[in-house]
Protein backbone atom coordinates (compact mmCIF):
# COMPACT_ATOMS: atom_id res chain seq x y z
CA UNK A 1 0.00 0.00 0.00
CA UNK A 2 2.80 2.43 0.90
CA UNK A 3 4.52 1.68 -2.44
CA UNK A 4 1.37 2.65 -4.35
CA UNK A 5 1.08 5.88 -2.36
CA UNK A 6 4.74 6.71 -3.09
CA UNK A 7 4.19 6.05 -6.79
CA UNK A 8 1.16 8.35 -6.83
CA UNK A 9 3.12 11.07 -5.01
CA UNK A 10 5.97 10.73 -7.53
CA UNK A 11 3.48 11.10 -10.40
CA UNK A 12 2.00 14.21 -8.76
CA UNK A 13 5.50 15.74 -8.46
CA UNK A 14 6.17 14.99 -12.13
CA UNK A 15 2.88 16.63 -13.14
CA UNK A 16 3.68 19.67 -10.97
CA UNK A 17 7.05 20.03 -12.75
CA UNK A 18 5.31 19.81 -16.14
CA UNK A 19 2.75 22.39 -15.02
CA UNK A 20 5.50 24.78 -13.93
CA UNK A 21 7.15 24.43 -17.35
CA UNK A 22 3.86 25.28 -19.06
CA UNK A 23 3.39 28.29 -16.76
CA UNK A 24 6.92 29.51 -17.56
CA UNK A 25 6.05 29.33 -21.26
CA UNK A 26 2.86 31.30 -20.60
CA UNK A 27 4.87 33.98 -18.75
CA UNK A 28 7.19 34.31 -21.74
CA UNK A 29 4.18 34.84 -24.01
CA UNK A 30 3.18 37.81 -21.80
CA UNK A 31 6.58 39.40 -22.30
CA UNK A 32 8.33 38.65 -19.04
CA UNK A 33 10.56 36.03 -17.50
CA UNK A 34 12.15 35.16 -14.18
CA UNK A 35 15.85 34.41 -14.04
CA UNK A 36 17.47 33.60 -10.70
CA UNK A 37 14.71 35.46 -8.88
CA UNK A 38 15.01 38.59 -11.05
CA UNK A 39 12.10 39.82 -13.15
CA UNK A 40 12.59 40.97 -16.72
CA UNK A 41 9.77 42.67 -18.72
CA UNK A 42 10.21 43.41 -22.41
CA UNK A 43 9.81 46.98 -23.65
CA UNK A 44 6.93 45.94 -25.92
CA UNK A 45 5.06 44.38 -22.98
CA UNK A 46 5.71 47.46 -20.84
CA UNK A 47 4.32 49.80 -23.49
CA UNK A 48 1.28 47.56 -24.13
CA UNK A 49 0.48 47.36 -20.41
CA UNK A 50 0.99 51.09 -19.76
CA UNK A 51 -1.67 51.83 -22.39
CA UNK A 52 -4.17 49.81 -20.31
CA UNK A 53 -3.51 51.69 -17.06
CA UNK A 54 -6.68 53.02 -15.40
CA UNK A 55 -6.45 56.53 -13.91
CA UNK A 56 -7.14 57.01 -10.19
CA UNK A 57 -10.34 59.02 -10.71
CA UNK A 58 -11.80 56.47 -13.10
CA UNK A 59 -10.70 53.62 -10.84
CA UNK A 60 -12.47 55.13 -7.80
CA UNK A 61 -15.63 55.88 -9.77
CA UNK A 62 -15.74 52.33 -11.16
CA UNK A 63 -15.14 50.81 -7.72
CA UNK A 64 -18.45 51.95 -6.25
CA UNK A 65 -19.25 53.37 -2.83
CA UNK A 66 -19.74 50.00 -1.08
CA UNK A 67 -16.30 48.80 -2.15
CA UNK A 68 -14.72 52.01 -0.89
CA UNK A 69 -16.60 51.75 2.44
CA UNK A 70 -15.33 48.20 3.04
CA UNK A 71 -11.67 49.23 2.56
CA UNK A 72 -11.08 50.09 6.26
CA UNK A 73 -12.26 46.61 7.28
CA UNK A 74 -9.88 44.99 4.82
CA UNK A 75 -6.91 47.06 5.95
CA UNK A 76 -7.71 46.62 9.66
CA UNK A 77 -6.70 42.97 9.25
CA UNK A 78 -3.12 44.20 8.69
CA UNK A 79 -2.71 44.63 12.46
CA UNK A 80 -3.28 40.97 13.47
CA UNK A 81 -1.34 39.79 10.42
CA UNK A 82 1.62 41.94 11.44
CA UNK A 83 1.42 40.58 15.01
CA UNK A 84 1.23 37.01 13.64
CA UNK A 85 4.29 37.72 11.50
CA UNK A 86 6.28 38.98 14.50
CA UNK A 87 5.20 36.21 16.90
CA UNK A 88 5.76 33.39 14.37
CA UNK A 89 9.20 34.75 13.49
CA UNK A 90 10.13 34.98 17.16
CA UNK A 91 8.74 31.49 17.83
CA UNK A 92 10.79 29.80 15.15
CA UNK A 93 13.90 31.83 15.97
CA UNK A 94 13.82 30.43 19.50
CA UNK A 95 12.13 27.02 19.30
CA UNK A 96 13.47 25.76 15.97
CA UNK A 97 17.01 26.35 17.19
CA UNK A 98 16.26 24.26 20.30
CA UNK A 99 14.67 21.45 18.20
CA UNK A 100 17.40 21.52 15.56
CA UNK A 101 14.94 22.44 12.79
CA UNK A 102 15.98 24.67 9.92
CA UNK A 103 14.15 28.01 10.07
CA UNK A 104 11.70 28.99 7.35
CA UNK A 105 13.05 31.72 5.09
CA UNK A 106 10.46 34.46 5.17
CA UNK A 107 11.62 35.97 1.87
CA UNK A 108 10.55 32.79 0.05
CA UNK A 109 6.94 33.47 1.05
CA UNK A 110 6.55 37.24 1.37
CA UNK A 111 7.32 38.47 -2.14
CA UNK A 112 6.80 41.95 -3.58
CA UNK A 113 6.93 42.22 -7.37
CA UNK A 114 3.48 43.29 -8.56
CA UNK A 115 4.37 46.98 -8.17
CA UNK A 116 6.45 46.59 -11.33
CA UNK A 117 3.39 45.89 -13.49
CA UNK A 118 2.91 49.01 -15.66
CA UNK A 119 -0.88 48.62 -15.96
CA UNK A 120 -1.51 49.08 -12.21
CA UNK A 121 -2.26 52.52 -10.80
CA UNK A 122 -1.11 53.68 -7.35
CA UNK A 123 -4.14 52.33 -5.43
CA UNK A 124 -3.92 48.98 -7.20
CA UNK A 125 -0.21 48.76 -6.37
CA UNK A 126 -0.92 49.49 -2.68
CA UNK A 127 -3.65 46.83 -2.70
CA UNK A 128 -1.30 44.32 -4.33
CA UNK A 129 1.43 45.14 -1.82
CA UNK A 130 -1.01 44.47 1.03
CA UNK A 131 -2.28 41.21 -0.49
CA UNK A 132 1.28 40.02 -1.09
CA UNK A 133 2.15 40.75 2.54
CA UNK A 134 -0.99 39.20 4.06
CA UNK A 135 -1.03 36.04 1.97
CA UNK A 136 2.75 35.72 2.13
CA UNK A 137 2.70 35.86 5.94
CA UNK A 138 -0.08 33.27 6.06
CA UNK A 139 1.91 30.94 3.77
CA UNK A 140 5.06 31.57 5.84
CA UNK A 141 3.25 30.76 9.09
CA UNK A 142 1.68 27.69 7.42
CA UNK A 143 5.16 26.37 6.66
CA UNK A 144 6.32 27.07 10.23
CA UNK A 145 3.24 25.21 11.46
CA UNK A 146 3.87 22.25 9.16
CA UNK A 147 7.43 21.85 10.46
CA UNK A 148 6.15 22.08 14.01
CA UNK A 149 3.50 19.43 13.31
CA UNK A 150 6.05 17.10 11.73
CA UNK A 151 8.24 17.44 14.82
CA UNK A 152 5.55 17.00 17.46
CA UNK A 153 2.61 15.14 15.91
CA UNK A 154 3.20 13.62 12.46
CA UNK A 155 -0.09 11.68 12.43
CA UNK A 156 -2.80 11.99 9.78
CA UNK A 157 -6.38 12.74 10.76
CA UNK A 158 -9.04 10.04 10.46
CA UNK A 159 -11.12 12.26 8.15
CA UNK A 160 -9.85 13.79 4.91
CA UNK A 161 -8.67 17.35 5.62
CA UNK A 162 -8.59 20.18 3.11
CA UNK A 163 -5.56 22.43 2.72
CA UNK A 164 -2.96 20.06 4.13
CA UNK A 165 0.71 20.99 3.80
CA UNK A 166 3.31 19.21 1.68
CA UNK A 167 4.60 17.05 4.55
CA UNK A 168 1.21 15.64 5.50
CA UNK A 169 1.27 12.71 3.04
CA UNK A 170 4.36 11.29 4.78
CA UNK A 171 2.76 11.34 8.23
CA UNK A 172 1.84 8.17 10.09
CA UNK A 173 -1.58 6.76 9.30
CA UNK A 174 -4.29 7.40 11.85
CA UNK A 175 -4.45 4.50 14.30
CA UNK A 176 -1.14 2.91 13.24
CA UNK A 177 0.11 2.70 16.81
CA UNK A 178 2.71 0.01 16.12
CA UNK A 179 4.96 2.39 14.17
CA UNK A 180 4.40 5.48 16.30
CA UNK A 181 7.55 5.71 18.44
CA UNK A 182 9.96 4.85 15.61
CA UNK A 183 8.06 6.94 13.08
CA UNK A 184 8.11 9.98 15.36
CA UNK A 185 11.89 9.85 15.64
CA UNK A 186 12.24 9.17 11.93
CA UNK A 187 10.07 12.20 11.10
CA UNK A 188 12.17 14.38 13.38
CA UNK A 189 15.40 13.13 11.82
CA UNK A 190 14.05 13.82 8.32
CA UNK A 191 13.09 17.33 9.37
CA UNK A 192 16.53 18.05 10.82
CA UNK A 193 18.22 16.84 7.62
CA UNK A 194 15.88 18.74 5.32
CA UNK A 195 17.43 21.15 2.89
CA UNK A 196 15.91 24.51 2.04
CA UNK A 197 13.04 24.48 -0.41
CA UNK A 198 14.30 24.83 -3.98
CA UNK A 199 13.76 28.33 -5.34
CA UNK A 200 10.75 28.79 -7.58
CA UNK A 201 11.66 28.66 -11.29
Amino acid sequence: MRTQINELLARIQTLEAELEEQLAEKRRSYGYKLEQGRLFITREARERQTALKLGLRRYLLDSGILTILTAPFIYAVAIPIFLLDVVASLYQAICFRVYGIKQVRRRDYVVYDRHRLPYLNLIQKVNCFYCAYANGVIAYVHEIGSRTEQYWCPIKHAARVRGTHRRYDEFLEYGDVSDYPDSLESQRDDLRREEDDPPAP
